[in-house]
C-alpha cells in the first residue's frame, strides 16, 4: 500500500532534514499535507480552526523524531530519571512555544503567510489548556520546559481535566464560574494511549494472612475500581535538543455502561458508574465545602498519584528489572501536598505487590521522594479526616498508621519525650476530629523538603515545620522559583526581544546571564528611546485589547499599574482598590494638582466557594464603574478588571505593564513567579517584603524598587498584639474617608449595605493586615509617581530590572534540583 502524504510527511520529520531543504516550503507543503490527510479539507473549504489543527500538527511532526530520540536515550544511556507530580500544569498556548523551541517560528511565518494565512491570528485560535490555576501550575510547565532544556529525563505526571478550573465572566461587576471548553475541538498537541492504563481502586477491605516464611502479607479488596487511561503530549526544550513527556490521566470506568439497567428502561442508572469514575478527571479543585467534595478531591489525588507511580514503578522495572534500585534510577518531586499520598501508595506497591520488608521500602521511599512546600496557609497544608480516609482508602491508612507509630517510637527511643513535640510531628491531628496531616506524610516520606524563596524557607522551619526542623535540620533547604526567560519575553515581549537580541547577539537566548550586559546601556538616550518605543507598542495592544472586551478606552501614555493573580485576601488586591479610591478622591478633590494618569488594571479569580474573593471582585468592578463614569477625573484615573485570567493573558498584559503589584502581607506569599516575570520585562515592582520580593530587590538595587509596609517579623507582631484595626484607621484620614464611602454606598447605590461586612470584618479583625499598611503603600505610589515623572530615570531602573533578573531563570532553578536534591547530572551542552 503506497503510503499518503501524511505518513510521508510524519516519516520525513523521524529523520532529521537535510540542510539544504528550504524550511518554509517543506513547512508549507507539510501543513497542506495535514489539512488534506487529517483535518479532511482543502484550502477553499478550510476555516481558520482547520488551519490552525493542521499548523499544530505540521509542527507537531517535527517534534516526535526528537520526542523519540530522547526517550531512546533514555534507556540506552541507563539515565536516572526525574517524575514531578503536579495537580498543575499551566502550560497556555502551546504553538509558538513550540515554534520558538524549534527555532521556526519565521519559516513557519512564511509558510502560512504564502497560503494566505497569518500566524498571529492563528496563535489566538488556540485555547488555553484549562489544566491549572495559578502560579503553583505555571511554575510547574515553566520546570518542564527547563528540564527538557537541560536534557534531563523527566515525566510530568498530572490530571487530563476535561473543564479545568472554570472559565470566568462577570456579570454586573459579579464573578460568574463556567466550565472550560478547551477540549471541544480536541487537542492536537496530545497522544492518547489507550494501551496504557492502571486500575485504581476505592473502598472495600483489606485480608490479612500469613506466608510460608511466617511474615505478614496484606492483599487490599478495592469495593469499586477505576481505570486510568494515559494522553502523552511532548515538551520540547531549547532549540529541540532534547524534548521529555507530560503524561496526563484521564478517569474511565471499567464498563462504560450497565447494560441491565439501560435494558430496563433506567437509561439514566445505566451511565450512573461511568459518571462517577468520569468525575475524576472533570474538574480541578472541585468545591470541598460538601463531604462529596472532599471525598471527590481525595479520589481526585490517589487516582493520580497511584496511576503514575504504578507507571514508574512498571518502566523502572523495564530498564533495571530490580525494584531494589528504585531510589538508584528514579528522582519523584511532589509538587505541593496534592501527590502526598503517593508515600503510601508506594509503599503499598513496595511492600504489598512486590514483596519487599518495611524497612526496606521505607528507606527506598525517602530516598526516592522529595517534597515542595508552597505555602504557610494552614488551609493549603492539606489534612483529610481519619474516617475518610478509611472508608476511601483502608490500606493505605493502615500504612500511615504505621508509619506514624514507628516514626514516633524512633524519636522516644532518641529522647524525644516531649508530649507537645511528639503531637505537632505526628501524622495524625488529634484536635477537632482525627486528621491525617498530608503536610507531615510528605515530610517524613521524602529525604529533602524544599521552600521557594529564601524567606518562604526561613519561614518554613520557623512555622509549619518548625518541630520536624528541629529533630531533622539537614532536611529543609531553599530553592528559589525561576520562570521560562525565554517564553517571557521572545513569545511574550517579541519587540523587545528584537531589540534585546540586537544589542547583545542570539547568544543571549542560550544564556540568560548575558542580561546583565544591558546595564552598560541604561542610561544610554538612543537605546533608552529604543526600549521606550517597545513598551509603547505593548501598551497600544493592551489598550486595544481593554477597548476590544470592556468597551473602555484607556490612555498608553498613562502609567498602566498592574495587579494580576489569584483573588485571596493575603494577596491584597483590596489594599490596592481601597488605595484607588484614595486617589479617586484626591483627584476630585484637589483640581490643581499634578496628578499622573493611571491606569489600574485587575485580573485574577477567585475560588468559587471562595465569599470574600468574590465580593472584592464586585467591589473593584464597582469602583470601576463609578470611576471610570465620573467626568471630574478628566481622564486622570481607570480602573479595568479583565475577566478570564490566564497564561494567554499574561503574555499581553506583562509586557505592557509599569508597576507590578506584588503586595501580599509579608510572610504569607511563599516566593510568586509573576514578579520575576514583570521585572524581567521592565517593569517596576511595588511590594512588600516577602517571598521573592526580597531576593529581587538584592538583584535588582533599592533605587529600582518600591518596597513598603511591615516585615514578616513585624506582621507576626502585630498580629499578637491584636488585629483590631480601629486605631489605625482613626489615625489615617485617606483611609478612614475611603472605608466611610464604601461602607455608605457610594460606589453600590443599589445595594449600600453591600461591603457592610467586608468593612466591619477590616475594622475589627484585619488578619491582613491592610490598614496597617495602607498609609505606607500610599507613599510608596506617591514615590512611583515622582520617579514617573522623570521618565529618563524610569527608563533606567525599567532597563535594569530587564538586565539583572536572569537569576530568576528556572534553568538555574533547575539546575540546583538536579545537583541537590534529585542527584541527577545535568548534561553539558
Amino acid at each position: 500500500m503506497a503510503p499518503t502524504s501524511e505518513t510521508v510527511s510524519t516519516e520525513r520529520h523521524l529523520k532529521d532534514a537535510g540542510p539544504s531543504r528550504d524550511e518554509a516550503t517543506a513547512l508549507r507543503e507539510d501543513i497542506l499535507a495535514r489539512l488534506t490527510y487529517t483535518v479532511a479539507k482543502d484550502k477553499a473549504s478550510a476555516s481558520p480552526r482547520d488551519w490552525f489543527i493542521a499548523t499544530a500538527l505540521a509542527t507537531r511532526d517535527r517534534i516526535v523524531g526528537g520526542w523519540l530520540r530522547s526517550t531512546k536515550q533514555n534507556y540506552e544511556q541507563d539515565r536516572r530519571r526525574v517524575y514531578y507530580l503536579s495537580l498543575e500544569f499551566l502550560v497556555g498556548r502551546l504553538l509558538v512555544d513550540a515554534l520558538t523551541n524549534l527555532g521556526l517560528t519565521e519559516a513557519m511565518r512564511d509558510a502560512l503567510a504564502s497560503l494566505g494565512v497569518d500566524l498571529d491570528r492563528l496563535r489566538e485560535l488556540e485555547p488555553d489548556a484549562a489544566l491549572g490555576n495559578g502560579g503553583l501550575g505555571r511554575l510547574a510547565a515553566c520546570f518542564l520546559d527547563s528540564m527538557a532544556t537541560l536534557r534531563i529525563a523527566a515525566c510530568g505526571y498530572g490530571i487530563r481535566y476535561d473543564h479545568g478550573l472554570f472559565r470566568q465572566t462577570i456579570k454586573d461587576g459579579w464573578q460568574h464560574e463556567y466550565p472550560e471548553d478547551w477540549l471541544s475541538f480536541g487537542n492536537p498537541w496530545e497522544f492518547p494511549r489507550p494501551e496504557i492504563e492502571y486500575d485504581i481502586g476505592f473502598g472495600g477491605h483489606v485480608d490479612a494472612a500469613r506466608l510460608a516464611d511466617g511474615t505478614l502479607a496484606h492483599l487490599w479488596r478495592p469495593a469499586e475500581t477505576i481505570e486510568a487511561v494515559a494522553y502523552d503530549t511532548p515538551v520540547v526544550g531549547w532549540r529541540g535538543a532534547h524534548v521529555n513527556t507530560l503524561r496526563l490521566w484521564s478517569a474511565r470506568a471499567p464498563d462504560p455502561l450497565r447494560l441491565d439497567a439501560f435494558n430496563r428502561g433506567d437509561y439514566v442508572g445505566a451511565l450512573a458508574d461511568q459518571v462517577r469514575a468520569e468525575s475524576i478527571s472533570k474538574v480541578l479543585y472541585p468545591s470541598d465545602q460538601t463531604p462529596a467534595g472532599q471525598e471527590l478531591r481525595l479520589r481526585q489525588e490517589y487516582f493520580f498519584a497511584s496511576a503514575s507511580l504504578q507507571d514508574l514503578v512498571r518502566r523502572h522495572l523495564k530498564q533495571t528489572g530490580d525494584i531494589r534500585k528504585l531510589a538508584d534510577k528514579v528522582a519523584i518531586q511532589l509538587n505541593d501536598t496534592h501527590p502526598a499520598i503517593g508515600v503510601a501508595e508506594l509503599m503499598r506497591l513496595l511492600v504489598d505487590v512486590h514483596g519487599l520488608a518495611w524497612e526496606e521500602a521505607w528507606a527506598i521511599t525517602q530516598a526516592t521522594f522529595s517534597y515542595t512546600n508552597h505555602t504557610l496557609l494552614p488551609e493549603a497544608l492539606e489534612t483529610w479526616p481519619v474516617s475518610l480516609m478509611e472508608r476511601l482508602l483502608p490500606r493505605h491508612m493502615q500504612i500511615i498508621y504505621l508509619i506514624n507509630a514507628l516514626h514516633l517510637d524512633g524519636l522516644r527511643e532518641k529522647g524525644t519525650a516531649d508530649a507537645g513535640v511528639l503531637s505537632s510531628v505526628s501524622l495524625i491531628d488529634e484536635r477537632n476530629g482525627r486528621h491525617v496531616r498530608m503536610g507531615h506524610l510528605a515530610f517524613l516520606g521524602s529525604h529533602k523538603v524544599n521552600g521557594v524563596s529564601q524567606l518562604h524557607t526561613d519561614l518554613v522551619k520557623e512555622t509549619v515545620f518548625r518541630d520536624f526542623h528541629r529533630l531533622y535540620p539537614e532536611r529543609i533547604v531553599n530553592k528559589t522559583n525561576g520562570i521560562t526567560f525565554r517564553r517571557w519575553l521572545l513569545e511574550a515581549n517579541p519587540s523587545l526581544s528584537r531589540l534585546i537580541g540586537e544589542t547583545l547577539g542570539p547568544a543571549a537566548w542560550d544564556d540568560p546571564r548575558r542580561l546583565i550586559e544591558l546595564e552598560a546601556v541604561a542610561g544610554d538616550a538612543d537605546f533608552q528611546q529604543r526600549f521606550a518605543a517597545t513598551r509603547a507598542a505593548n501598551k497600544e495592544r493592551l489598550a486595544r485589547l481593554v477597548s476590544d472586551r470592556l468597551r473602555i478606552e484607556v490612555d498608553p501614555n498613562a502609567l498602566f499599574d498592574v495587579h494580576i493573580k489569584r483573588i485571596h485576601e493575603y494577596k491584597r488586591q483590596l489594599l490596592n482598590i481601597l488605595g484607588t479610591i484614595a486617589l479617586y478622591d484626591d483627584i476630585r478633590a484637589q483640581p490643581t494638582r499634578d496628578f499622573v494618569p493611571r491606569v489600574k488594571i485587575f485580573a485574577g479569580k477567585a475560588a468559587a466557594s471562595y465569599h470574600q474573593a468574590k465580593l472584592i471582585i464586585k467591589l473593584i468592578n464597582d469602583v470601576a464603574r463609578v470611576v471610570n463614569g465620573d467626568p471630574t477625573v478628566r481622564g486622570l484615573l481607570k480602573v479595568v478588571f479583565l475577566p478570564n485570567y490566564n497564561v494567554s493573558l499574561a503574555e499581553t498584559i506583562i509586557p505592557a505593564a509599569d508597576l507590578s503589584e506584588q503586595i501580599s502581607t509579608a510572610g504569607m506569599e511563599a516566593s510568586g513567579t509573576g514578579n520575576m516575570k514583570f521585572a524581567l520585562n521592565g517593569a517596576l515592582t511595588i511590594g512588600t517584603l516577602d517571598g521573592a520580593n526580597v531576593e529581587i530587590k538584592e538583584k535588582v538595587g533599592d533605587d529600582n524598587i518600591f518596597i513598603f509596609g511591615l516585615t514578616a517579623a513585624e506582621v507576626e507582631a502585630r498580629r499578637a498584639k491584636g488585629i483590631d484595626a480601629r486605631e489605625a484607621i482613626a489615625a489615617s484620614p485617606r483611609l478612614r474617608e475611603a472605608l466611610q464611602e464604601i461602607c455608605s454606598g457610594v460606589f453600590s447605590p443599589d445595594d449600600p449595605h453591600r461591603y457592610a461586612q467586608l468593612v466591619e470584618t477590616l475594622t475589627y479583625h484585619d488578619h491582613f493586615l491592610v490598614t496597617a499598611d495602607f498609609d505606607a503603600y500610599c507613599a510608596a505610589q506617591n514615590a512611583i509617581a515622582a520617579r514617573w515623572r522623570d521618565q529618563k530615570a524610569w527608563r533606567r531602573a525599567s532597563i535594569l530590572n530587564t538586565a539583572r533578573v536572569a537569576w530568576f531563570s528556572s534553568d538555574r532553578t533547575i539546575r540546583e534540583y538536579a545537583e541537590e536534591i534529585w542527584g541527577v547530572a545535568v548534561p553539558s551542552a
